[in-house]
């Protein structure tokens, strides 16, 4: 049993990490403040192979594994948690649908231009009535000569507002429940998409998060994705890789705030020595640790798990609810270590601690994550 990474890993490591201490965190505080994603930030993590990194070369893409991905999300997680959204939108909520359920010419027309940067994705399948209960979504789709007419409304659509390709989740036949469900790629300049109310949020502020209104929208057939009556396997496929890649984001905010939380430690005096020669600053960043690295473990085992073609959902589940409720843990402690100025924008722990709470959040809630693993552990345990 080998823990170690490999070179090439390190290497892609070595190469995120240092993208984003330059370009990310020292700007992290403005893209909070401003509530803007940086396109420009953005294309150049598409040069950097970010976008595209579990996408095939022949597709535009770097053709890296799993794990590579983890990899790059966590450290680019360590800067700005929303344009962490770009690239797993990129990557786990569209490139690895397309990939896994495109047709030829779906591949080579979606993928190039989003791996680039020159376009971007999103996933659309939540509903005001429809959250943890994908399969209750009531949007509809019905056919109408060659095309499929959309109506419907959804919300809480990760960077929605300026995606260029969506996929979105309409039920096609309403009597079918979850078999009903279609996926549909969806152009934002198709007659009928409207982009609707834009969320405040407690953190994420960079990364918008979307209603889109569905009235009349007109989808030609040929933008299907998979099968008639398959989007529901779309979505849970599209759901199961995306863990792993939030719950890697997470790793990343979880080891920022370690960091910050350290460094201050040692720096702040109080008493004559510094802070971190007291046993309960100890004991608070030793509990910091061991839950990061414990985290960090079990998002790791899910992305190899899913490279070496195993059965990994279940793993992914548990690596999202773990990483997700460590980051917020972590966050949490690093405040308390900081003391007051822990509390304040200006220092940067407050705004991690934001960024952390929506991970328990997305790609389905801990509670739901929870379940998933259980229905694993009963069916195989």
């Amino acid at each position: 049993m080998d823990f170690a990474l490999s070179e090439d890993h390190k290497a892609i490591q070595q190469v995120a990490h240092e993208f984003t201490e330059k370009k990310i965190i020292p700007r992290a505080a403005e893209f909070d403040e401003t509530g803007k994603i940086d396109f420009n930030l953005a294309r150049e993590m598409g040069a950097a192979g970010f976008l595209g990194a579990i996408v095939p070369e022949e597709y535009g893409g770097t053709g890296l594994d799993m794990l590579a991905y983890a990899i790059i999300m966590e450290e680019l997680g360590r800067g700005c948690a929303s344009h962490t959204t770009v690239v797993g939108g990129s990557n786990s909520l569209f490139g690895y649908p397309v990939l896994c359920f495109g047709t030829e010419e779906q591949k080579k027309f979606y993928l190039p231009p989003v791996c680039s940067g020159e376009k971007f994705a999103a996933f659309s399948l939540t509903e005001a009535g429809a959250g943890s209960d994908a399969a209750g979504l009531e949007t509809t789709a019905a056919l109408d000569g060659n095309d499929y007419v959309l109506n419907g409304s959804k919300i809480f659509v990760t960077n929605g507002s300026f995606a260029d390709f969506i996929i979105i989740m309409a039920k096609t036949d309403k009597k079918a429940g979850a078999r009903g469900i279609t996926a549909f790629l969806v152009h934002k300049d198709m007659p009928g998409l409207v982009i609707g109310h834009i969320e405040e949020k407690m953190g994420f502020h960079a990364s918008p998060t979307t209603q889109l209104i569905l009235e009349d929208l007109r989808v030609p057939k040929g933008n299907i994705l998979g099968k008639l009556g398959g989007g529901f396997r779309v979505a849970m496929e599209s759901l199961n890789s995306g863990r792993i890649s939030v719950a890697a984001s997470a790793i990343g905010i979880g080891a920022r705030a370690l960091e910050v939380a350290l460094k201050y430690s040692k720096e702040r005096k109080q008493f004559d020595q510094p802070i971190s020669s007291f046993q309960l600053i100890q004991s608070h960043l030793a509990n910091m640790y061991s839950r990061l690295e414990s985290a960090r473990w079990l998002v790791y085992n899910a992305a190899w798990r899913k490279d070496q073609g195993l059965d990994y959902a279940t793993e992914a589940a548990m690596a999202k609810v773990v990483a997700s409720e460590m980051a917020t843990y972590v966050t949490h402690r690093a405040i308390q270590v900081l003391g007051g100025y822990g509390y304040l924008r200006e220092y940067e722990v407050e705004r991690l601690y934001r960024e952390a709470r929506l991970t328990e959040l997305f790609e389905g809630t801990s509670e739901i994550q929870r379940l998933v693993v259980a229905r694993g552990l009963i069916k195989h345990g």
